[in-house]
């Protein structure tokens, strides 16, 4: 239970510094999403799952660079649980962010 809160409280401290850049970005997504609220129920929802999955296949992979690590590094579960959680994340929010964009495609 320790380990969650910790990760949790990491994640809140991240997003604390970051909050200058997410806040911009939250509202510009809230005002793309007001305006095409229409066309958003004809976006289908195997083409955000699709996006979601390429998005987390290719973080799955580039994540580790990041961190100047490789996928044969990652020798505990824990390491895995946490690359797949995070790819996972990065795959959600970029079908979240890109989910309005698709609508406005829709004629």
């Amino acid at each position: 239970m320790y380990e969650i809160w910790l990760a949790m409280n990491i994640a809140y401290e991240i997003a604390l510094g970051l909050w200058p850049a997410l806040l911009p970005l939250a509202l510009v997504w809230a005002a793309v999403m007001a305006v095409n609220r229409q066309k958003l129920a004809q976006v289908s929802g195997s083409a955000l799952a699709a996006v979601a999955v390429l998005v987390s296949l290719a973080a799955m992979l580039a994540l580790p660079s990041l961190s100047q690590s490789t996928l044969s590094d990652m020798g505990y579960w824990v390491d895995w649980a946490a690359l797949l959680g995070m790819a996972a994340g990065v795959g959600v929010a970029a079908a979240v962010l890109l989910w309005p964009v698709l609508a406005m495609r829709k004629r």
